[in-house]
């Protein structure tokens, strides 16, 4: 029973770091604008995200445009989208895995397959979470380098958007989900084997 609790536990940890990458992906607040030096004209502000980039306005209205073409993009940029889609699909091959082993399914029940569909599962989610965590910990290191770059304009400096930050917990409950796997195994094998 503790040990079916925690492979829920661990589910829906997954689920919730699936559902923040999805999120963190298609925000457009990976980069904002910097008010750094005589910068301090706060009437706009501009985000960049990994499909648009977006201005606010004091006045309220907000626009977004999207990237026209994939192939203007940096190749930063482009690497970043495509290992965060990586990350999602991943995610949604490490729940229907994850769902087929768990105890609480009907799926091969009573078989000695559901075990390693359940640890297929946890490493699935384990990849999803190191492929944003390296997109994530890219964009920072890109945004922390070009910010203290001297020689670019202080109008042209971002900081680290909410987006990124929502990457890094989602990654964090993608691990952790890892993590309860682990200890769902570990507490199985130990009741086996008494």
């Amino acid at each position: 029973m503790a040990s079916t609790a925690v492979q829920l536990l661990g589910f829906f940890l997954g689920l919730l770091g699936f559902v923040g990458t999805v999120v963190a992906t298609l925000l457009p607040h990976w980069r904002s604008t910097a008010y750094v030096g005589s910068n301090i004209i706060t009437t706009t502000a501009y985000m960049k995200g990994l499909w648009m980039e977006c201005v606010w306005h004091s006045t309220g209205i907000y626009q977004c445009e999207l990237y026209r073409s994939l192939l203007a993009l940096p190749r930063d940029l482009q690497a970043a989208r495509a290992l965060m889609v990586l990350s999602c699909v991943t995610s949604v091959l490490a729940s229907l895995v994850s769902v087929m082993g768990m105890k609480c399914t009907r799926f091969a029940r009573d078989s000695t397959i559901k075990s390693p569909l359940v640890l297929s599962g946890g490493i699935c989610f384990l990849c999803a979470g190191l492929l944003c965590l390296i997109t994530v910990s890219w964009t920072t290191n890109d945004v922390i380098m070009d910010f203290y770059d001297p020689f670019l304009p202080s109008g042209m400096k971002y900081e680290i958007g909410l987006a990124v930050y929502l990457g890094y917990a989602s990654t964090v409950m993608t691990e952790k989900r890892y993590g309860t796997d682990q200890n769902s195994q570990l507490n199985t094998s130990q009741i086996e084997y008494l």
